[in-house]
C-alpha cells in the first residue's frame, strides 16, 4: 500500500448470498475500490482470507484486477438472469472466468490460536490470482448449481442494479438489503400515503 494514500471511507456490503455477489456492489453507486487500502479491507472482510492475514504486499495492480473480474463476474450474472440465450460475447467472457478460476485458492491450515482453540490461517501470503481464482469459482459454482441459480434476484429497488441470492423462505425477499432499498422503499410508500391524505 502506497503510504499517504488517501482513501474514501464506506460502509461495505456483504449482505448478496455469495462473496461473488459481493464484489458486484463495490461497484454501485459508485467505484468502492478507489485504493488498495479500500480493496485490502474488502478482501478482509469478504472472507477470502482469515482475520488478520498480511496483505501488505499488494499494490495498484490488485485493484486492476478485481475491478477486471468484476466487470466479467457482472456480464456472467446479467447474462444468467437474462436467459440462455447464446451471444458470442457470453461465451468470450465465460472463457476468461474459467480462465482466472484455474487459479488454485490460498491453501489454509488449522493452528491453535491464543486460547487453544482452532483457527484458519494461511499457509502464505495470498497472491491476487489465487484470490480472483476463489471468486471466480464462486461464481461458477453459483451459475452452475440450477437450484442456486434459479435464486438469483435483482434488487427491486429503484435504481438499484444489484443483484443478490434468494434463500428467504418462499423465495419472496424483494431487496438486496431491507436496511436500505427496502427502507427506501417504505419511506416513499409513507410518503405517498401522506401527501394523499393531505389532498
Amino acid at each position: 500500500m502506497a503510504p499517504g494514500t488517501a482513501t474514501v471511507a464506506y460502509d461495505p456490503r456483504f449482505g448478496a448470498g455469495r462473496v461473488s455477489l459481493d464484489l458486484l456492489a463495490t461497484a454501485h453507486p459508485c467505484e468502492r475500490f478507489v485504493s488498495v487500502e479500500v480493496l485490502c479491507a474488502w478482501i478482509g472482510e469478504s472472507g477470502l482470507v482469515p482475520p488478520h492475514t498480511p496483505l501488505g504486499h499488494a499494490d495498484a495492480s490488485w485493484v486492476t484486477g478485481f475491478r477486471e473480474v468484476r466487470a466479467f463476474l457482472d456480464q456472467l450474472v446479467r447474462g444468467a438472469l437474462a436467459g440462455p440465450a447464446p451471444r458470442p460475447s457470453y461465451d468470450r467472457v465465460l472463457e476468461r472466468v474459467n480462465d482466472v478460476a484455474r487459479a488454485a485458492p490460498p491453501a489454509p491450515r488449522a493452528v491453535r490460536g491464543g486460547d487453544g482453540t482452532l483457527v484458519r490461517r494461511l499457509e502464505r501470503p495470498p497472491a491476487c490470482a489465487e484470490l480472483l481464482g476463489a471468486l471466480a469459482r464462486d461464481a461458477l459454482e453459483l451459475l452452475t448449481d440450477p437450484v442456486a441459480r434459479a435464486g438469483l434476484r435483482e434488487c427491486e429497488g429503484d435504481n438499484c442494479p444489484l443483484v443478490y441470492l434468494d434463500t428467504s423462505r418462499g423465495r419472496r425477499r424483494r431487496w438486496c438489503s431491507s436496511e436500505v432499498c427496502g427502507n427506501r422503499e417504505r419511506v416513499a410508500r409513507h410518503r405517498r400515503r401522506a401527501a394523499l391524505t393531505r389532498t
